[in-house]
Formats: structure tokens, C-alpha cells, sequence
């Protein structure tokens, strides 16, 4: 017994992290006990089961389970000893021990599925009939319900083991099947689709019910009691019952708890239950109603908002009002009131999770308990968040818009002019930069349409209201709502989470298509069928069309605008907008249901855009060659050109690669002739002068349109254009003027000066202007931007040997290569003045250099804009230091 002591048991118990000793362990005793004698084993036996005594780590639970294992499959552990045994096996299937935020105990319940599986291989069928019926509800629950998939796995191919070797047992097959290899893969299925079919088997609702109640609903992680919740829900049907009275009265305790765990989960699984128990149409007792009526208020008397856990309670209060109001449970008027107050409160909350799940209850809650109540309520509840529209608290604002979404036809219908325009100012970037908020816009957005939705889909029906309110409503929906989302689409944003303003613009997005449809449905009733419609519009004269757009809700412009906004979203540099709009704009274009008319170039547009799933339109490589086709026709071409712009000057590499490349490859195709080609590149400089002036002194856009215009010049492009180039020149060069007077951007000003450069080269007599400017940049306060000027005039020089006198250019040449132009600002200045007398330019005519300073405080004297110091200063500052 001594060999067995030292050579046994001190090699099961080593350190928690060498998994790999306590296998080697556990098969060292295996081989060791297979040489032991009966009565030795049974004591090997009896010191491996000390193991699983409560005081030992998880590390002796694990080698324990493995050398039990290894007993067993070596036919070492005896049907007589399966009393002792399998209780110990099947507390270890449920082994589980909270440390701090998380959990220890997985290794352990795989482990113990390896004995059960082992049991299986190793003894006949009449051993095993008893204790296969004792494991299998515990087995099954771990393969259900158990966190990790490993174990989940584990138990279920032990169970298949079992089923396999030992015979006929009750639905084994069929439960074999149900809870397979790839079914247990996923946690939600396994919960809310697996445990479910099994359920229906004799002998494992209970236990199923049993683990949910105590282990899962009260379990460290949030996510999985919400799931414990939902799946106890789910086996309400099978004995209602039971749960109403059994499992009713063991959790609403619980939502009370000390524990935050336990009483979160227990005020989730009582909504969801309630909600359960009126699905299967089962009634409830009043006593019980009262019961779940007094759960929320119980817990605000108890103050359990407060704290940790707080925000986490607010959450599941909200969604437990949204069960007990699907339900239509009887709650008294000061109840009512309670969950009312409870709801205002949490939509008011900073946290984006509580403001949703108050909002969604809200959208329940109303129409259940606050619907027959007396007008001057209704209009109180709307009234109060209308003001809070305006509230200086942010998330007020946020949670107010979602609220009004929400609300039903009832509490809309009166106001609904000032509240729809009230939305719509809402949506508008605030004038107080304290104020603004991309969310709350996000959610002015979203409760607009929402508004939109519950007003006209009552007014479907033309006999409960006049035909002018029904016009009014529609019209307003066209002239403000619609302009007020595309006035969202150009939302920029920018705080120090990024482009916030991409979340505006996705929601108004989906707006946009929601209203059209809307419109669209309107316009269509009173015609027969949607492929006339489509046909009396196909085959109308272009004055008849004209005629038919004036009466008509949707009409060329704003099917024009409507697909603008989308392609111009399709063609900038973020991913997910692009996949968004072409989304949007496959649906709008194929829509089944509603055809929407007078779409400019729509056959051009289905071919860019098919009808056909899974195409990657958030790869640039994929989308741009196609959008980028757009800019042949006049009512696009602008919309896509301010949106490409941004992705070939942006910063992403891959990006700009792939956006240059389509518009080369558009402007350059060798498919195409030369008259098209020059027409294309005509078409595409008009647009780019319109970018520059629509979007002046916006750094947003003038910035990568001017990266755009230097990598075009680089690319010979647009600089031999017959009797145009000059013309487009000189309008660049005027919007550089602008844009580069007093601009500390180095980006704006690199991009600026390159492009003079180019222009100075050209043949053309706008070239002198272009290097006149120029000049200029050799005098300015930075002194990078000096000597990139400089580096630009010997270029020029080389390259355009007009622009000055041919016994000049050596003597230019050398002043431009030997001065230091990161030097001294005054010796810079002196040798710009020389290179002026060499090119014969008059310095008074020439622009000022660029120092930062207006033109009112040059006026006040020229000792502020020759401060170095301050102009260093400035460097700094613009630097973010």
C-alpha cells in the first residue's frame, strides 16, 4: 500500500497548470492498478474518490476524472463500486466555481464526459441500464446548456457513445441527432433550438428547468442569463403549469436578491416568462398578476438602480415592462404610473442599451395601458417629449426623438405637423458647438421615420380622413422631411471618435428609401396595378411626363437626388457606407413592390447595379469601376465626383489606388474614341470646378480635390484639353487664391503648389500667372513649403524654358539651387525679389505671400506678419502640440 501512496496519489494532485502531468498521472495509475489485486484496487479506488472531496482545487477534481476514467476503460473500476462512483461523476459534470469575474471548472466537466464516455465502451448493457438512466439528464443538460463548446461537445458524443454501445434506449437515436457535432456549435442554438427538441422527451424538462433556474439565470456572465431567460421561456409550453406555479413562485423572490447576478437574471426570466405563459394562453390568477404588477416598484423601493449593477438592472426593468405589457397583465393606475416614470427615466439614461430597451418597452406599454386614457394625458406625454427635444441634457435629447417613434397613432395625430417639423430640425447639425451630438441626431433621424411609418400607415384607409389633411401630410413628408434627410446626407461629423457622422448618414440613408416607398405607395393607390402605372408612365410624351411630375409626390428631382445621394455615399472611402448605399440603391432600383418613377438613366443604372445577392460592394476594387461609369451623364456626374474625390485624396493607400485607377481606366479606355475621351475629360474638369466652388473654404473636400487634380496633371490628364485647358487653368488658379490665402494646412498647401508647378509648364499663357504665384511660396512663414516652392520653380524652369530669358536661366537657376530656403526668411525674401527681376514679373502686381495674417492686419502694420516668433508659434499650434 506504501507502492501505491508514493507512486499514485501524490501525481494526481500537482499543479494546477500541468494538465499534461495529471494525463500522465492518471494513466501511470491505470497501469499501476491493472497489476494490484482486487481488494489493493478498491483501495486505489477510495484515494482517488478523496479526490472529489469539496475542500480540493480544481486541478484534483480534473486528475481525479482522469484516473476514473482510465479505470474504467482498463474494466479496473467494477459495476459494484457505480454507487460510490457516479455521484462524484455527476458533480464534477457540474463543476463550476466563481473566481472573481469569471469562472473555473471547464476542464473539470470535460473530464467528467470523458468518464461517461468511457463507461459506455466498457461495460455491458445490463451494468450500465441503471446508471445511463441516472447520467443521461446530466449529460444532456451539460451538451445543452453548458458555457463552453468543448464541453458541450464532450457530453454529447458521450451520450452518442452510450446510445451507441449499449443498446435500446428511449429516443436515443433521435436525440443523437437533434444534438449533433454542428448543431452544439453555436450557444443560441444550443439553448433555444436543442434543449427544446429534447424537452419534449420524458425524463429531461425537469432537470433542463432545474439547471436554468439555479446555475444559469444567475451566472457571472450578462449575456448568458439574457440567453437563460429566453430558453426557460422556451420550454413554458410543454408543462404551463408547472411554471406558473412552481418556477413563478421560487424566481420573483429572487428579483430581490443581494446578488446582482441572481436578481438580474431573476427580473429577465419572470418577463420572459409571463410573456410565455400568455402565449400558450394560459391566464394567470389575479393574486399572481399583483404579484409580477409589484415587481418594479418593489425593486425602486429597494433602490437597486443604485450602485453596481445599476445600469444592468435598468436594462432588464425595461425589458421585463415590455413582457408584462405584451401579455396585457392587469397593472393598477398608480402601477401604471410607476413604469411610466420608469420608462421616462431610462430613456433619459447615457447608456445607448437602456435608452433602446426603454424605448422598445415604451412602444408596448402605451398602446397596452395608456391608449383608453383621457385626452389632456395623451397630449401631456407628447408634449413632454417635444420639450425634451430641445433639453440641454444630450442624452434627453437622444432618448426624447426614440420615444416619439414610438408612440402610437393616438398621441400623434393632432400635432402631427409641429412634431414631424420638430424632428426635422432636430436632425440639423446644432449651431452651438457645445450642443452638437451625432447621436441624438441618429435618433431624430430614426424617430422621424418612425413617425413618418405610424402616420400614413393609418391613413392607408382614405375613409378616415379628409383628402387635403391626407395631401398636407404627404406633401410636408416630400418638401421638409425628405430635404431634411438629404441635409443629413452631407453630415461630417468629426469628434475624436472619427466620422460621426457616418452614423447620420447611414440612418438617413434608410430613411430616405423608407420615405420613398412611402410616397411611392401613396401615389399608387387609386391605380390598378404597378405594371400599368409603370406602363402609362413609359409610354407618356416628355409634356405629359412634365405635366404628370408638377401633381405628382415623387417626381424627376427628387429621383434625381434620391439616387445622387446614394451614389455619392457608394463612391466615398468608407467600407461599410459604400456596401450600404449600393444596398440601398439595388433595392430602390428592383423593387418589387413599389416602382418608383422617373429615374433618369435607369436601364444604365440596373446594369451597374443587378439584381443579385452577395456582390462585395465594399470592395473598392469591385464597386468604384462601376460607379465611376456614372460620370458620363450630366445628373450624376457631380454627385459621384464629390464623393470620389474624397476616396483618391484620402489617406487609405489601397483605397486611393483602386478609385484612381477606375477613373484612369474611365477616361483612358482604348474602347472609346478620341472625341469621347476629350468629351469625358471636358465633362470631368466642369465638375471639378464646380467641387471647388460649391465646397469652398471646406478643407473636407478642397483638400483630396486638389490631391485629385495634382495626380491628374502627374497623369498628363486634363493639360491637353484643345482650347479648354487654359480656361480650366485659369479657374483653378483662382480657387487656389482662395484656398490657400492664410491656410496653415500643409497638405492644402503642398497639394497647391504642386499644382502650380504643373500649370507654370504648360505652353499656355496662363502659365505666367501660375509662376508668378508660385514665386511667392518662396517667401512663405513655413519653411518646409519654401523649399517644396523651390523645388517646384527649378522644375519649372527645366521644363518651360519661355518664362525666362534664355541668357537668364543659368543665373536663375543658381539662385534657386545654392540658397537655403529652410534658412532665413529675410535672405529667402531677397532672393525671391532677384528671381522676380530675372523673370521680368512686376513684384507690386504679384500676390502677397501666404503668412497667416489678413488683409486688415497687414493694414495695421507689417511688424506682426514678420514676427518669426510668432509665426513659429503658429506652427506649433496648428501642429496639435
Amino acid at each position: 500500500m506504501d507502492f501505491h501512496h508514493t507512486a499514485a496519489c501524490p501525481a494526481i494532485y500537482p499543479c494546477p497548470k500541468d494538465t499534461v502531468v495529471r494525463w500522465s498521472a492518471a494513466k501511470g495509475i491505470g497501469r499501476i492498478t491493472s497489476r494490484l489485486t482486487s481488494a489493493l484496487g478498491d483501495e486505489v479506488l477510495s484515494s482517488v474518490l478523496e479526490l472529489f472531496s469539496p475542500g480540493e482545487g480544481d486541478g484534483s477534481w480534473h486528475g481525479g476524472c482522469l484516473a476514473l476514467a482510465e479505470l474504467a476503460r482498463r474494466g479496473l473500476l467494477l459495476p459494484i463500486s457505480f454507487p460510490k462512483v457516479v455521484p462524484v461523476v455527476v458533480k464534477a459534470l457540474h463543476y463550476d466555481i466563481r473566481r472573481g469575474p469569471h469562472s473555473v471548472g471547464s476542464h473539470v466537466r470535460d473530464a467528467a464526459a470523458y468518464v461517461c464516455w468511457a463507461f459506455g465502451r466498457a461495460y455491458y448493457h445490463t451494468d450500465m441500464k441503471e446508471i445511463l438512466g441516472q447520467l443521461a439528464p446530466h449529460l444532456l443538460t451539460v451538451a445543452c446548456y453548458d458555457r463552453e463548446v468543448n464541453c458541450r461537445r464532450a457530453a454529447a458524443a458521450a451520450f452518442q457513445e452510450n446510445v451507441g454501445r449499449q443498446g435500446n434506449y428511449p429516443h436515443g437515436i433521435d436525440i443523437v441527432n437533434a444534438a449533433d457535432y454542428f448543431s452544439l456549435a453555436s450557444r443560441v442554438n444550443s439553448y433555444l433550438h436543442v434543449a427544446v427538441g429534447i424537452a419534449q422527451y420524458e425524463g429531461y424538462l425537469y432537470p433542463f428547468v432545474e439547471e436554468l433556474m439555479y446555475n444559469k439565470i444567475c451566472h457571472w456572465e450578462k449575456s448568458l442569463r439574457e440567453l437563460a431567460a429566453e430558453a426557460l421561456s422556451a420550454l413554458v409550453k410543454y408543462d404551463p403549469e408547472y411554471f406558473a406555479n412552481f418556477v413563478v413562485e421560487k424566481l420573483i423572490p429572487c428579483t430581490l436578491s443581494s446578488d446582482l447576478c441572481m436578481r438580474h437574471g431573476a427580473t429577465l426570466a419572470a418577463g420572459e416568462l409571463v410573456l410565455a405563459l400568455h402565449q400558450c394562453g394560459f391566464a394567470l390568477s389575479t393574486d399572481k398578476q399583483k404579484k409580477f404588477a409589484g415587481i418594479v416598484p418593489a425593486i425602486e423601493k429597494a433602490r437597486l438602480y443604485r450602485g453596481k449593477g445599476g445600469e444592468i438592472m435598468r436594462a432588464a426593468v425595461s425589458r421585463f415592462i415590455e413582457c408584462i405589457s405584451l401579455s396585457c397583465l392587469f397593472v393598477p393606475e398608480k402601477t401604471k404610473r410607476t413604469l411610466l416614470d420608469t420608462l421616462n427615466e431610462n430613456s433619459r439614461h447615457p447608456n445607448s442599451q437602456i435608452q433602446n430597451a426603454a424605448v422598445q418597452a415604451l412602444k408596448y406599454f402605451v398602446p397596452a395601458y395608456l391608449v383608453k386614457g383621457d385626452g389632456e394625458n395623451l397630449d401631456s406625454i407628447t408634449s413632454k417629449y417635444l420639450e425634451q427635444l430641445t433639453d440641454p441634457n444630450v442624452a434627453a435629447r437622444r432618448g426624447s426623438a426614440l420615444a416619439i417613434g414610438a408612440l402610437p397613432y393616438g398621441f400623434l395625430a393632432k400635432r402631427w405637423r409641429v412634431i414631424l417639423l420638430k424632428l426635422c430640425n432636430s436632425c440639423a447639425i446644432e449651431d452651438k458647438p457645445e450642443d452638437r451630438d451625432a447621436e441624438a441626431r441618429v435618433n431624430a433621424v430614426k424617430g422621424l421615420i418612425s413617425v413618418c411609418e405610424t402616420l400614413t400607415q393609418v391613413r392607408e384607409h382614405p375613409d378616415t380622413h379628409s383628402k387635403e389633411d391626407d395631401l398636407s401630410l404627404f406633401l410636408l413628408i416630400k418638401n421638409e422631411v425628405m430635404m431634411s434627410l438629404f441635409k443629413a446626407l452631407d453630415d461630417y461629423s468629426v469628434d475624436n471618435r472619427g466620422d460621426v457622422g457616418s452614423w447620420v448618414r447611414e440612418a438617413a440613408m434608410y430613411g430616405l428609401e423608407k420615405c420613398t416607398y412611402i410616397l411611392c405607395k401613396r401615389e399608387s393607390m387609386g391605380f390598378q396595378g404597378k405594371s400599368q402605372e409603370v406602363d402609362s408612365v413609359l409610354k407618356m410624351p416628355n409634356r405629359d411626363v412634365e405635366n404628370n411630375q408638377s401633381q405628382s409626390l415623387v417626381d424627376a428631382n427628387l429621383a434625381t437626388s434620391l439616387v445622387g445621394g446614394f451614389v455619392k455615399q457608394a463612391v466615398e472611402k468608407m467600407d461599410k457606407l459604400r456596401e450600404v448605399a449600393a444596398k440601398g440603391l439595388l433595392r430602390i432600383l428592383h423593387n418589387k413592390m413599389f416602382f418608383i418613377p422617373f429615374i433618369p438613366h435607369r436601364e444604365k443604372l440596373e446594369e451597374i447595379v443587378p439584381n443579385e445577392v452577395d456582390l462585395k460592394w465594399g470592395v473598392p476594387t469591385f464597386s468604384y469601376p462601376r460607379f465611376i461609369q456614372l460620370l458620363q451623364f450630366s445628373c450624376y456626374s457631380r454627385y459621384v465626383l464629390s464623393g470620389l474625390v474624397i476616396s483618391i485624396g484620402g489617406l487609405q493607400d489601397s483605397l486611393r489606388k483602386a478609385s484612381i485607377t477606375a477613373l484612369l481606366e474611365y477616361l483612358q479606355s482604348p474602347e472609346t474614341e478620341h472625341t469621347e475621351r476629350s468629351s469625358r475629360e471636358h465633362n470631368l474638369c466642369t465638375d471639378i470646378l464646380w467641387v471647388l466652388e460649391q465646397y469652398k473654404r471646406c478643407d473636407r473636400v478642397i483638400i483630396p480635390t486638389l490631391k485629385t487634380i495634382e495626380i491628374l496633371f502627374s497623369k498628363k490628364i486634363l493639360l491637353n484639353m484643345e482650347g479648354y485647358t487654359p480656361i480650366f487653368c485659369a479657374a483653378v488658379l483662382d480657387s487656389l487664391a482662395v484656398e490657400m490665402k492664410g491656410s496653415k494646412d500643409f497638405s492644402k498647401l503642398y497639394a497647391g503648389v504642386a499644382i502650380l508647378g504643373y500649370i507654370a509648364s504648360i505652353p499656355e499663357s496662363v502659365n505666367i500667372r501660375a509662376f508668378s504665384h508660385l514665386l511667392t511660396f518662396l517667401a512663405h512663414r513655413y519653411p518646409k513649403i519654401r523649399k517644396a516652392s523651390a523645388e517646384q520653380v527649378y522644375l519649372v524652369l527645366l521644363q518651360n524654358g519661355e518664362l525666362v530669358a534664355e541668357d537668364k536661366m543659368e543665373r536663375a537657376l543658381e539662385i534657386i539651387s545654392e540658397t537655403c530656403w529652410e534658412g532665413d526668411i529675410e535672405e529667402a525674401k531677397q532672393q525671391r525679389l532677384g528671381l522676380h527681376d530675372i523673370a521680368g514679373l512686376e513684384t507690386g502686381l504679384l500676390p502677397k505671400p501666404g503668412n497667416g495674417a489678413s488683409n486688415k492686419n497687414n493694414e495695421k502694420g507689417a511688424t506682426t506678419a514678420s514676427d518669426e516668433n510668432a509665426s513659429y508659434s503658429s506652427l506649433v499650434g496648428s501642429s496639435g502640440f
